[in-house]
Parts: structure tokens; C-alpha cells; sequence
């Protein structure tokens, strides 16, 4: 979450007039993320969050995340809802920018995910990839091979201002990924964005899952090893086979992953952490001055990758 657009208080009160939430009482931008302009909503009712949709996300996309977490909740995943206006309607504009206003999910997110908050997410992503299933709408994932191609050519002229050799090493990299990318795994909804900010806890009880702005359709194998690479290394870098382990048994216990899938999990571990490699370059690269945000290392990401690049058996990754 971030804020770019600033909505002012007469917007806001034409904005909010469309719902039965009650009178406004305050609303404070929200820093963490990168992506959209995010407001903590309090009214006399209740609390919200105000989300105006920028940068990445394209309009046409909006009616599948807001359809997405509707169909969730109702299978019992629990994940914030979209507010629906009093004529119905859950997406709007205000400020010139697609907006909602969605529910609010209490919870904190963990700053250090331990063994047991990794088993918690294996076994919640297992349930939303089969909620997801029988979701009617499709989205095809705008960032896989054919997006980071295009965020490939966007940072390569700037890519050495972070490390002289980064931008070989990704063009080196996209063209193994492309050459050993699957073709044929099982595919569904996935959140693809699952780090430890979009997971809340209450008293180390999972509580819910945010931020479904990237969700999309694509192989239910490539959310967890983005899972892998967002939760089970620690901050000195190393990985935590261990943490690993326990995300990966949850996971099996609630949706079994097949042989082709187990083969796979190296290689869309790779793609994983070149996909975040690339979009975090890209923000640092192109950070908007005055933003209420902070741009992610992009390096943490390359690390990451020159870890995966040398894994060959899926046992690495607790799997057996």
C-alpha cells in the first residue's frame, strides 16, 4: 500500500455520500506497498480502507480482483470485501482514479515469520487455490515471461547503477527461463503477491489475506515458490529449509501437488524471484519524488535468484 493521489475533503465527502458506511471521521494515508494510493476510512459506522488504483493496475482488471475477493469470502477464505454503493456498484472514481472501498481485516502482519506463521500460509494458500476453483472469471498473468521481457528492456540501460553486471545477468536469465519455463502444470487463481505484509495474525492465529491487486490465473505451483521466496529466507540471506518444509507439508495436506508440479518448483522458484527482481528495479529506478512510499532492494531479489539458479532437486525446498 502507498499514497500518490491526494484525495481532499470535499471529494472525499461526495465520495463516501455514494455508501450507506455513515459520516466520515478521519482518513489517513497508509505507507507500506507500491502500487496503489491506500487511506485508513473511519466513519461513524465502522473502519475501511479507501483504495484509488494506479500505476499497474489496469481498469478491465478491477471487476475480477473486486469479483475475486466476494467469491473468496463466500467459499470462507478470509480476505476483506468490496463495499457496494448504495446503487449497487462497488467500483467508482474519485480524484480521476478508479477507487473502492473495502472492508477491514484486523490483524498484524509478522516482521519475522517463524516455522509455525510459514505453516499457517501453506495451509491457507492450499484452501484459496481451491476456493479459486470454481471462480468464473479469468485473468492471464500480466507479469510472467512475456512481462518481465518488457520490464527486462525498461531497466537495462539503468540496471548497472545497482550493480554493473545486473543487467547481463537478467537478460542471461530471462533466456533460460524461457528456454525451461513449463508448459503444462495445473493452473488456477492465484494471489501472486502472498509476501508477509498481505498475511495478518492475531495471537499467531492466521486471521486473513489483503491485497489481491495481482491476482491472476496461472500455475497453482509458481504461488507457492512465490511463497518460498517471500517467506523462507532469513535476513542474513539464508534460506530456511526448515520454514520451507512447513510450508510446503500444510500446503500438501490441503491440495496435493503433482510429480510434474515437484519437478517444476526449482525453475518457478527462479522465475519468482526474477519476476520481483525486475518489478523492484523498476521502482527503484523510477521512484516518484514527494510519494508517501519507500522503493523495495531489488537486490535482495537477485540474491535470491543466484540461490534458486543453483538449486536442481525440489528436496531443497522440503519437498520429497
Amino acid at each position: 500500500m502507498a499514497v500518490y493521489t491526494e484525495v481532499g475533503d470535499d471529494d472525499l465527502e461526495m465520495f463516501v455520500a455514494q455508501y450507506d458506511i455513515g459520516n466520515v471521521l478521519s482518513c489517513k494515508g497508509i505507507a507500506e506497498g507500491v502500487e496503489n494510493s491506500n487511506y485508513l476510512l473511519s466513519t461513524d459506522r465502522g473502519t475501511y480502507i479507501l483504495t484509488l488504483y494506479e500505476k499497474r493496475v489496469a481498469r478491465a482488471d478491477l471487476p475480477y480482483f473486486l469479483g475475486l475477493m466476494d467469491h473468496l469470502a463466500a467459499k470462507g477464505i478470509a480476505c476483506p470485501t468490496p463495499i457496494h454503493g448504495r446503487d449497487g456498484a462497488a467500483l467508482r472514481e474519485v480524484c480521476a482514479r478508479p477507487a473502492a472501498i473495502i472492508s477491514f481485516l484486523r490483524g498484524l502482519w509478522v516482521r519475522k515469520p517463524s516455522v509455525a506463521h510459514c505453516a499457517a500460509l501453506g495451509d491457507a494458500l492450499g484452501a484459496l487455490h481451491l476456493a479459486g476453483r470454481d471462480f468464473p472469471l479469468r485473468r492471464a498473468n500480466s507479469l510472467s515471461l512475456d512481462g518481465w521481457r518488457k520490464l527486462s528492456d525498461e531497466v537495462a540501460t539503468g540496471a548497472y547503477e545497482v550493480e554493473p553486471s545486473l543487467g547481463r545477468e537478467i537478460a542471461a536469465e530471462l533466456e533460460a527461463l524461457t528456454a525451461s519455463w513449463p508448459l503444462e502444470l495445473p493452473v488456477g487463481v492465484i494471489h501472486a503477491d502472498l509476501f508477509p505484509d498481505n498475511v495478518f495474525f492475531l495471537d499467531d492465529r492466521l486471521s486473513g489475506l489483503i491485497d489481491f491487486y495481482f491476482a491472476c490465473n496461472d500455475f497453482l505451483a509458481y504461488d507457492l515458490a512465490i511463497c518460498l521466496n517471500a517467506w523462507c529466507f532469513e535476513p542474513s540471506g539464508d534460506f530456511n529449509a526448515t520454514k520451507a518444509r512447513a510450508l510446503t507439508t500444510a500446503y500438501r495436506k490441503v491440495r496435493r501437488l503433482d510429480d510434474a508440479e515437484l519437478a517444476a518448483l526449482p525453475v518457478l522458484a527462479r522465475g519468482a524471484a526474477l519476476r520481483f527482481l525486475l518489478t523492484r528495479l523498476f521502482d527503484w529506478l523510477h521512484h516518484v519524488e514527494g510519494a508517501l512510499v519507500k522503493p523495495k532492494d531489488p537486490m535482495e531479489y537477485a540474491r535470491k535468484l543466484r540461490f534458486h539458479r543453483g538449486v536442481t532437486d525440489p528436496a531443497a525446498y522440503g519437498l520429497t
